[in-house]
């Protein structure tokens, strides 16, 4: 089985402090030596000002475009690095074919449209989504798509990744028990946060869940394969961060509102 987004602009200047004239009654001789030496002096803190205006800009612009790239390469992901990434549309480049297979979802199998989420449950963007966006999504087009939920843990959340094989392994008990979970998770991501011993505290409040069948899975390992087959499915098509959607194979990026989702999803289903 398988499963499934900032910048500053830094600018520095200095002037070289003026040069303050001598004091009068000084000797002509004397008032040329000392010109002359202020002179270099003041080329040598000018030069020096300069150099380190340099170096300052150049530091900051190497911080900025580093930065700027690791965002980009992240993603999302780098989620929390990236938040620029996360909210960017980007651009139709063709529809994807993203599989599905015995994924959980919610909606009409057959329903015009399918949302494949890439998701990681740490993820602070992912519980941003599903906390404000989700839930009017699914009641604005019910009937009409089907949600799909895909894992792809991030390197950078040390529990993700065991969150997906618990709620994996509550699928195997039933897709409500599977749901609950999943609601639960990202629920109290912020409060609990998302380690077993959370999950675990969690799982006891789903009316019917067999705790105890949910932590043999768990221990058992079993799902890890699941989890892995996710993110390979998701690196062939391009995910770099969480959460990515695919609407109908287009692809979608970040915590959008629902008006994002919207200008997608009702130009599909005005091509029905």
């Amino acid at each position: 089985m398988s499963e499934s987004f900032a910048d500053e602009n830094i600018s520095n200047s200095g002037e070289p402090t003026p040069v303050e004239g001598l004091t009068p009654g000084e000797p002509a001789h004397a008032q040329e030596v000392i010109v002359i030496r202020r002179s270099r002096f003041v080329v040598a803190v000018a030069g020096l000002t300069g150099l380190l205006i340099g170096l300052a800009i150049g530091y900051f612009t190497f911080s900025y475009a580093f930065n700027r790239g690791f965002a980009l390469a992240r993603g999302v992901a780098g989620v929390q690095s990236a938040p620029a990434v996360q909210r960017q549309v980007q651009p139709n480049q063709g529809r994807i074919d993203v599989s599905v297979g015995d994924d959980p979802y919610i909606g009409p199998k057959n329903a015009p449209v399918t949302i494949v989420e890439f998701s990681d449950f740490q993820c602070p963007f992912c519980a941003d989504f599903h906390d404000k966006t989700y839930g009017p999504l699914m009641q604005k087009y019910n009937g009409k798509v089907r949600f799909v939920y895909r894992d792809f843990p991030l390197d950078m959340h040390p529990d993700a990744e065991k969150a997906a094989e618990a709620a994996n392994c509550a699928l195997q008990q039933g897709p409500d028990k599977y749901w609950a979970l999943h609601a639960a998770i990202f629920k109290n991501q912020r409060v609990t946060g998302v380690g077993l011993a959370a999950i675990a505290t969690m799982a006891k409040t789903i009316s019917g869940l067999d705790t105890a069948k949910l932590d043999a899975c768990i221990k058992s390992g079993k799902m890890a394969d699941e989890i892995s087959k996710d993110v390979q499915d998701a690196n062939s098509y391009g995910v770099t961060g969480t959460p990515t959607f695919f609407i109908n194979g287009q692809r979608l990026v970040g915590a959008r509102p629902l008006a994002s989702f919207s200008s997608i999803i009702d130009q599909l289903l005005a091509a029905k």
